[in-house]
């Protein structure tokens, strides 16, 4: 095999020069966040063969957000919608119920109960027995603090994995047979989280990450039967979850109140208070219009591509995570999303302070660490 002719010194610089050249002319520009929380439910997709008159499509986590969106386009489009949702009450179900036609069946499901599950998979093999099943949305995403990987309890990773991991695993292995027959698709929203390292999401890229590498692997395993697999991985777009300030709120308050004091002491409240108005400011500058997301999500349905990068600058933050010097990198994930602030107990007249610094002086470039939002 032959290797690749990578250039070095100075026409390495000319070769990133001149790709990010082309991604700026190409206007691709700065996005904000990329850390995308959706609803605690799943998004799914179930149809016919396309080319028979009926198709039914069952679309999981459409209480708000990319599923409720993405239900109405597809109801619009002559599916017949399958949408799950966390609760049949919730402002969400009850609009998609006074607008859609009658072919939109809500069924409740919470993706951390095996009961209901069980409920929503016999249902989808009972309804699509004469039409088959043409695709499964995996649309499910929770992400609980804005903090570091220290002071995040385990039980924190275990419940985003639990809803952002097990949960689209756990649906797409019980269609597939379904799938598999058909020839269908598997469509699931991912996020850059699980791409590359941002500060404060460590819980949730972690299970984003082993989302996308789940999928990488049933892409190749499903192959031979002529299924189809596409990810998502949209930049960061004003659902309900994001815009509600007030549950970032409640979450901080609720992680001060149960941090151990040892961890309080080393930190510093106003640490967390830091995070936590960065990551409100960038959510602050998410994209308004869900409709790319919800077009690369039906696109995959139908003309499927492996990957769909919906919004602003995530060619340019791609761009810099896979061919920028680690360093530079990090820093610029640092910049653009939450800058850095100095730890309480790595401030000045601290005990520890040269050592500490030290430490951290090793692991690469820092910033001012001024708590002023960016």
């Amino acid at each position: 095999m032959e290797s690749w002719p990578w250039p070095s010194g100075g026409a390495w610089l000319l070769v990133a020069a001149r790709a990010l050249l082309q991604l700026l002319r190409a206007d691709l520009r700065l996005g904000r966040p990329l850390a995308q929380e959706v609803p605690l439910s799943l998004g799914w997709l179930v149809g016919s063969q396309l080319h028979k008159a009926q198709l039914a499509v069952p679309q999981l986590c459409c209480d708000s957000g990319f599923g409720n969106a993405t239900a109405k386009k597809l109801d619009a489009m002559g599916f017949t919608v399958l949408a799950t949702v966390l609760d049949l009450n919730s402002p969400g179900a009850l609009e998609l119920r006074a607008c859609c036609s009658s072919r939109l069946q809500l069924l409740q499901m919470d993706l951390t109960k095996p009961a209901d599950i069980s409920r929503v998979l016999e249902f989808t093999k009972v309804h699509t027995a004469s039409t088959g099943l043409w695709g499964l949305v995996n649309n499910a995403g929770q992400n609980i603090f804005v903090a570091d990987a220290e002071l995040c309890p385990v039980a924190t990773f275990r419940t985003c994995m639990e809803v952002n991991f097990f949960g689209a695993l756990e649906m797409t292995k019980g269609l597939l047979p379904l799938l598999r027959r058909s020839s269908g698709r598997i469509v699931t929203v991912s996020s850059p989280a699980g791409d590359m390292p941002f500060p404060c999401l460590a819980a949730y890229g972690t299970s984003k990450a082993a989302l996308a590498l789940l999928m990488g692997n049933f892409s190749c395993e499903l192959l031979p039967w002529g299924v189809k697999v596409s990810i998502i991985q949209p930049a960061c777009f004003k659902t309900e979850s994001v815009k509600d300030v007030h549950q970032w709120e409640e979450r901080k308050q609720q992680l001060l109140a149960t941090l151990p004091q040892e961890l309080l002491q080393a930190y510093g409240e106003d640490y967390i208070e830091h995070l936590n108005g960065q990551f409100l400011h960038s959510l602050s500058q998410a994209l308004p219009d869900l409709s790319p997301v919800v077009d690369a999500i039906t696109d995959a349905l139908l003309a499927p591509r492996r990957r769909y990068y919906p919004g602003h600058g995530l060619g340019l933050i791609y761009f810099i995570h896979y061919y920028l010097p680690e360093g530079l990198r990090q820093r610029f994930l640092q910049s653009f999303f939450i800058s850095p602030y100095v730890p309480r107990a790595l401030q000045a007249g601290q005990p520890g302070l040269t050592s500490a610094r030290d430490i951290a002086q090793d692991q690469g470039p820092r910033l001012d660490p001024s708590p002023t939002a960016q």
